[in-house]
């Protein structure tokens, strides 16, 4: 019995996957939502890297350069905050572009 459990685990690792109506809305969740997850992490990386470079130059950490470090911080500090925003507005975007496709093929799927 267990042994035809794991042949069968092994046996649908290699058959062809259906795609269902379902993984088709999946699919244009993710794309509606891809580029602004996408970008609010690009965003994030990059003002917490800024924010960090600053606080190391406002320490003298990395140099004696308190005022730029201090400039450097506050951009970083500036993305940070917005980077919420810029993710809202990029996602009513992708929402708007999908939108329609998805709302058909939900109620498509939900009047079966």
């Amino acid at each position: 019995m267990e042994n035809q459990k794991q042949i069968e685990a092994i046996k649908k690792q290699y058959e062809a996957k259906q795609i269902t109506e379902l993984d088709e809305l999946k699919a244009l969740d993710r794309k509606a939502k891809r580029p602004a997850t996408i970008t609010a992490y690009v965003i994030g990386v990059v003002a917490t890297l800024l924010l960090g470079v600053g606080m190391c130059l406002a320490m003298k950490v990395i140099g004696d350069f308190m005022i730029l470090g201090i400039v450097v911080g506050v951009v970083g500090i500036a993305f940070i905050s917005t980077n919420h925003m810029i993710y809202n507005k990029i996602l009513e975007g992708g929402k708007k572009k999908y939108g329609k496709q998805i709302i058909d093929k939900s109620n498509q799927l939900l009047n079966k």
